[in-house]
Formats: C-alpha cells, sequence, structure tokens
C-alpha cells in the first residue's frame, strides 16, 4: 500500500512539474509575441535574438521529456502494482458489497486505448474531477501508446482486457500469450504492472478467465452494463446504466472498439444524474479496499 501511495505522490510531483514547465513556455511564448510587436513597431527587429529564445523553448521541452523518463524508469525499478486486497486476487467480482449509506460507484471502460473517443472520454473524467478503471486491448496500446500514458499521468487505473479482445477457446498456451502479451506491453509503456483483468464479452469458460485466476489477478465483471457496444440512442444508453445501479456497483462502458460517440454524449449526463443522487466515484482498487475494510471490521466484531 506504501508503494501505491509513493507512486501517486510521484505522479502529483510529474504532473506539477508538467504544469511549471508548461507555464513557463507559456511565458516565454508571451514574451517572444511582445518583443516581435515591439520589434516590428520600430522596424529594427533583432534576430540575433530568435536562436535564443527557440533553444529556450528546446530545454523546456527536453526538461519534460527527461522527467516522464525518469519517472518511467524509477516505476519500472520499483515494480508498482495496484494494491488488491489477497481475498480478491484470483476472485471474480461484479460488485462490492458495501452498505447503502457508500453510496460510491466504480465507472469502467473497456477496448481502448482508441483514437478520438479516449481522449474524449478523459477530458470528460478530467473535468468532472474523476478517476475511472480503463480495461486495455494489448494491440490498442501498441498503436496508442500515448493515450495510456495520458491514462496513468491523469491519475486512472488501468487493467488487462486481453490482446486481441478474442471470444473463442483458449489452451494454456494461448490464453498466457493473450493475457502475458499485454502485461508486459502496458509495463513497458507505464511501469505499471496491473493485475485487474477482464475477460471480454464477461465470457468466464473459454480458457482465458483460468488463466487469470491461476495467476492472481482479481477478475472485474459488472453489475450495470450501459450496452453501449451497440449503440443505443442516448436516453436508452443513460437508462441501461441506472436501471441497476447500487452502492458498490460496476458500470460498464467503452471508450475503444469502434464509435463511442453515444457513450461520450451519455457520460457528462450519467455523471450529473449519479451525483444528484448522492453518489461519488471511486476506482476499482478503491472500490475493493472499501469492501475489504468493512469485512475486516465484521470479523473483528465476531
Amino acid at each position: 500500500m506504501e508503494e501505491n501511495k509513493s507512486f501517486f505522490s510521484l505522479q502529483k510531483i510529474l504532473i506539477t512539474l508538467l504544469v511549471l514547465s508548461a507555464s513557463l513556455s507559456a511565458s516565454t511564448m508571451m514574451l517572444m509575441k511582445s518583443s516581435s510587436s515591439e520589434a516590428e513597431s520600430t522596424k529594427n527587429t533583432n534576430v540575433n535574438n530568435l536562436p535564443v529564445k527557440v533553444e529556450t523553448q528546446q530545454q523546456i521541452e527536453e526538461l519534460k521529456a527527461t522527467m516522464l523518463n525518469s519517472w518511467q524508469q524509477l516505476a519500472q525499478i520499483k515494480g508498482f502494482s495496484y494494491a488488491v486486497p489477497v481475498r480478491f486476487q484470483g476472485a471474480i467480482v461484479e460488485s462490492a458489497k458495501l452498505t447503502p449509506e457508500q453510496k460510491v460507484i466504480a465507472l469502467t471502460f473497456d477496448d481502448g486505448p482508441w483514437p478520438e473517443s479516449t481522449a474524449q472520454v478523459l477530458d470528460i473524467l478530467k473535468k468532472n474531477q474523476i478517476k475511472g478503471t480503463f480495461f486495455l486491448i494489448g494491440q490498442n496500446v501498441k498503436n496508442n501508446p500515448g493515450l495510456v500514458k495520458r491514462e496513468i499521468a491523469e491519475g486512472h487505473v488501468i487493467g488487462n482486457h486481453t490482446w486481441h479482445h478474442w471470444y473463442q477457446f483458449f489452451n494454456p498456451q494461448a490464453a498466457a500469450y493473450e493475457i502475458n502479451h499485454t502485461a508486459d506491453l502496458i509495463y513497458q509503456v507505464t511501469g505499471i504492472k496491473t493485475n485487474l483483468f477482464r475477460p471480454p464479452g464477461g465470457i468466464m469458460h473459454n480458457g482465458v478467465a483460468a488463466y487469470a485466476r491461476n495467476s492472481k489477478y482479481a477478475i472485474i465483471l459488472w453489475s450495470s452494463d450501459s450496452v453501449d457496444y451497440s449503440r443505443p440512442a442516448v436516453p436508452k444508453l443513460i437508462n441501461n446504466v441506472f436501471r441497476k445501479a447500487k452502492p458498490g456497483g460496476i458500470v460498464l462502458m467503452h471508450d475503444g472498439g469502434g464509435n463511442r460517440s453515444k457513450t461520450v454524449q451519455a457520460l457528462p449526463e450519467i455523471i450529473a444524474n449519479f451525483r444528484k443522487q448522492g453518489y461519488s466515484f471511486v476506482t476499482i482498487p478503491e472500490l475493493l479496499e472499501m469492501q475489504d475494510k468493512d469485512q475486516r471490521l465484521i470479523a473483528n466484531k465476531k
């Protein structure tokens, strides 16, 4: 747990440094614009200053790249992973068993990262100060590594969703490839060792879920399905989410795998409606930690 806290503290430091460097970059650009306007008014532009300003901008970009690389290298050395209570390692989870007063919900997104729609979902979550859980397809991570890095930098949680998102039966060797190849690439891109797994389509009997359970992944299903993969009308999509919503629930949506414009349109209203009902938002590890704490309290009272 302490390693997890250190990791997210490191993320906050990185983000702060990036913001500061971005501000410095913006200030530099304003100075350049001001100098340019002043020179134009006097008709006496000093072109000898330009290389210095360009060099300053390059130094800022190099600093940002160095900070990101340092963060990734440290994460790889430490081998950070999400803190999942032991009771959930190899377990199947559809929702957390919480009291009705604990009105929390976990928003999860499958099949990304995906060009355009993943960024749009991240923009909405950032605007609403919500952390989500993203289950990633390995080949999509390969094609869109920058989006995965953004998910981590903004404090979201990522999980394994196989390499191909295939439904057929897998022998142990094929199942191992689907899961381990994805896990290895996620680690290479982010430094994260995720122990969260969601089987494609929620299928539990084609070999991949069994391999994940034996490998001590927490198998994360859902209690509320938006059915957004069928691209229903936005009001229908929203109704699907709330039909079975409950404290401790896990909502299934998709940021990848096809046209997710309906999900993007519906997401702000879904968030607003949950908040009107008194819900707050948590990630899957936070949700599991809440249930684990409750169960330990109950056990101690016996």
